[in-house]
């Protein structure tokens, strides 16, 4: 089935602002609660659908991508899915990525619903920040999709303790603040009244636990500096600026806690010749007034080796070839782009006598006149309508 517009199923218009997308989802979120709604899967569905729209439009970057290419353009780009770039929130997803909607420390809704078993999981610690790394790409790589081997220095799990932060298994006891629940009730003003809340222990973090002699290589954090070589498969087609993620590839958490993320920013490294715009490749092709006039072959540069083309007689700088399917994919999409080869007539700077002399004479023959024919489209006519 068709994924429906995102924008629609918050109901609001195509310039909401982030305060009115926020509100949107509360509404739309409130109603399809699965707290409010138990066992309606056409209600968690909704409930779920709301969560991804909420997910790319209040993303700056998935939000302009989405604006550009509709739903090809952030398919497998959702915070779910476990790693790579693979979709699909999942209910703990939500529950874990917007727990700011409704300005509690807790799970999104418990505000609303007094809940208390999607906070803070129990035995996990605080999660990692993410970490952000450049990735250079040249034009070929960024055609055909490529595979990228890098090193990172990061925060990795404590080898000595595994990650829990204590000395030993003994040096692990309940935390006495939360009982081992994880989490503290509260009683919050809402402006729905007064509602119960839960919120993560302040003591344990939400680990349920504590410890009472510390790990000596992690002073107790549970991390420590280390190095990790992360494989990157890059999808065909990504362009320069656009920012993927691998989920649980970033820093580890304290004790114990999930990882942060890995965003990776595309640079694309310029081209020598060709330059890009969107899905097609533009080639500047100069030839001589001569080839011009009386037509030739030529050898052009495409992203997968050179491409010969014919250049007939009597064509005029400006004029523009389509070589189709020699640009680039699109993300997320069938079908490629083309390269334009676009032809300028070159005109000498300088003359001997003998060309001087001969110049002269052609400058005053009939058909070196300029005669353009009646209706006939400009060089940006052209590029208009290639770009459109």
């Amino acid at each position: 089935m068709a994924k429906r517009d995102y924008y629609e199923i918050l109901g609001v218009p195509k310039d909401a602002d982030e305060s009115t997308l926020k509100k949107a989802y509360r509404k739309v979120a409130m109603q399809y609660h699965p707290d409010r709604n138990p066992g309606n899967a056409e209600a968690e569905a909704k409930f779920k659908e709301a969560a991804e729209a909420y997910e790319v439009l209040n993303d700056a970057d998935k939000r302009a991508r989405y604006d550009r290419f509709g739903h090809a353009g952030v398919d497998g780009m959702h915070g779910g899915g476990g790693g790579g770039f693979s979709g699909g929130m999942t209910m703990e997803d939500i529950f874990a990525q917007f727990g700011d909607v409704f300005g509690d420390g807790g799970s999104p809704f418990d505000a609303f619903f007094g809940g208390g078993g999607r906070g803070q999981t129990r035995g996990r610690g605080q999660k990692g920040s993410n970490l952000r790394v450049k990735l250079t790409l040249s034009l070929a790589e960024i055609a055909h999709g490529v595979s990228k081997k890098i090193k990172v220095r990061k925060q990795v799990s404590c080898s000595t303790c595994g990650g829990s932060g204590a000395k030993d298994s003994n040096s692990i006891a309940t935390c006495g603040t939360c009982r081992g629940s994880g989490y503290v009730r509260q009683v919050k003003q809402t402006f729905l009244g007064t509602m119960q809340t839960t919120a993560a222990c302040p003591t344990c973090h939400g680990s349920g636990q504590t410890v009472t002699a510390s790990c000596s290589s992690c002073k107790g954090e549970g991390r420590q500096m280390g190095e990790e070589t992360i494989e990157i498969d890059i999808p065909a087609g990504v362009e320069d600026g656009m920012q993927l993620s691998m989920r649980g590839k970033g820093n580890a958490g304290a004790k114990g806690g999930p990882n942060g993320d890995l965003l990776i920013t595309i640079e694309e490294e310029p081209h020598e010749v060709l330059h890009r715009e969107g899905s097609n490749v533009i080639y500047d092709l100069y030839i001589s007034i001569a080839d011009a006039a009386l037509g030739t072959s030529v050898e052009v540069p495409t992203i997968d080796g050179p491409v010969k083309i014919k250049i007939p007689s009597g064509t005029q700088s400006g004029k523009i070839f389509r070589l189709k399917d020699k640009g680039l994919p699109q993300v997320q999409a069938y079908g490629k782009g083309d390269q334009l080869v676009h032809v300028n007539v070159w005109t000498p700077k300088k003359l001997d006598d003998s060309e001087r002399k001969l110049m002269e004479q052609i400058r005053s023959m009939p058909n070196f006149q300029p005669n353009p024919e009646k209706g006939e489209r400009t060089f940006f006519d052209r590029m208009r309508d290639y770009f459109s």
